[in-house]
């Protein structure tokens, strides 16, 4: 009986399908799973407009193409398609309503360690975890989906939009991702490339933990918590990419080393409040970039703009060169403590500080006078926040004076020797130029 039931099961899909030149169509959700389950190697499914509902799993070579952006619907259960197979493509699909269980890392796509070369292109997910989750996997291409998270869910227990666990040679580029927990996540991936994605409405834009040699190029974030969290990782390429209206940090460096990060524009970076007004994270200022404990870095030719704090590196963040940088209209332009003088230049040029005061009569673009962001009353006031009602003060100016007057009674920091006169930003940037990791 068993063997009669497999049988007329077989003849049906054989009926219901045609088949040309590796092309099949498919139009209900059992010739899907039969399809599936019975197919030859790089043939392309066709699916016809309409709902395909169960959790599907590709363990052959196979193009799905939705026509007329069919959906597959997980009924809320597991992972919509699960990826087997190497060489796989999944195109302008609507992939919706899989599981809801972060431990089972449930995901509109997981793709296993054997699920190489996969292609995901042009779909749009929808649901409560993870939209994509590549497990282990090399070569893929993740490239114009949008994922959208579930607003009824906190943002903590929503999974990642794209989540890249032990990745390698993949490119995650031109996506759109809102509303879920972090945008892009990467853990544990070398030799990967984040190109173009625009990223909003997020906990973090992008989140870098344990991963090297990976370049973050061309990406915008909006409205987001910390537009790029990079956190103990090396040897990172972050170039042109955009933070506008986030909260808290606009590039978050937590134990990062080795690593470039150039021709940046972070806008109007700020602090996240509470309910009531108040102060939602304690030492989150709205800093458009903060280094903790992030030495032996190339700092150059970013925009920072608009924010609570320029830039504050705190905790061991030394040996970095800093240098061609545009700090404009910063409520404070740096917060640093030092025990020596740090000099902020590179080959006779600074960095262009909006609040500078000084010359430049030999017309030469540079500044006649260095420039030294913070003195000896910042750090008291960083130290007693309370007396920042006084910034202003006939008192506050006066001892700010005399430290300028008497060198002897300034404290070590921060100096710019060769400050820019010019606010070329856009020169600069057009100048910066992009390495391609993935392929070296």
């Amino acid at each position: 009986m068993l063997k009669m039931k497999k049988l007329l099961a077989l003849i049906t899909f054989s009926l219901a399908c045609q088949v040309q030149a590796g092309i099949v169509n498919i139009a209900s959700s059992e010739d899907l799973f039969h399809a599936l389950n019975n197919i030859k190697a790089n043939t392309e499914i066709l699916l016809a407009p309409g709902i395909y509902l169960g959790n599907f799993q590709v363990k052959t070579p196979v193009t799905i193409n939705c026509q007329n952006q069919a959906t597959l619907d997980g009924n809320h259960q597991k992972d919509t398609l699960r990826i087997i197979a190497e060489n796989v493509v999944i195109k302008n699909c609507n992939i919706l309503n899989w599981g809801d269980n972060l431990t089972d890392m449930n995901a509109g796509i997981f793709a296993e360690k054997t699920a190489t070369n996969l292609k995901v292109d042009n779909n749009y997910f929808k649901g409560d975890t993870f939209g994509v989750w590549l497990d282990s996997t090399t070569g893929a291409r993740i490239i114009n989906n949008k994922v959208e998270g579930n607003l009824d869910i906190r943002s903590q227990d929503r999974g990642n939009g794209i989540h890249l666990f032990n990745v390698s040679d993949t490119l995650v580029e031109n996506n759109e991702v809102w509303h879920t927990r972090d945008g892009i996540y990467i853990d544990t991936s070398n030799k990967n490339e984040l190109i173009g994605n625009y990223l909003h409405n997020l906990r973090y834009g992008i989140h870098y933990m344990y991963s090297y040699s990976n370049l973050v190029k061309d990406n915008r974030t909006f409205n987001t918590r910390t537009a790029y969290a990079l956190m103990q990782s090396k040897y990172l390429t972050v170039i042109n990419n955009t933070s506008k209206n986030d909260t808290n940090y606009g590039i978050l460096m937590n134990y990062i080393s080795y690593s470039t990060i150039k021709g940046n524009k972070i806008l109007n970076v700020h602090q996240q409040q509470g309910p009531g007004g108040e102060q939602y994270i304690s030492g989150a200022e709205g800093k458009a970039i903060f280094m903790y404990n992030a030495p032996f870095n190339e700092v150059e030719g970013n925009l920072f703009k608009g924010g609570e704090i320029g830039i504050h590196l705190t905790a061991g963040s030394e040996g970095n060169n800093i240098y061609g940088n545009y700090f404009v209209q910063n409520k404070r332009q740096v917060k640093y403590v030092a025990n020596r003088e740090v000099e902020w230049s590179h080959d006779g040029r600074g960095n262009f500080w909006s609040d500078y005061q000084g010359w430049d009569r030999n017309n030469d673009g540079i500044g006649d006078e260095p420039f030294e962001p913070n003195d000896g009353i910042d750090k008291v006031l960083w130290k007693y926040p309370a007396a920042n009602v006084l910034i202003n003060s006939p008192a506050i100016q006066t001892l700010k004076w005399v430290q300028k007057e008497f060198p002897i009674l300034k404290s070590q920091g921060i100096k710019d020797s060769y400050p820019l006169m010019k606010n070329d930003f856009s020169q600069s940037q057009s100048e910066s130029n992009g390495v391609n990791l993935a392929n070296n």
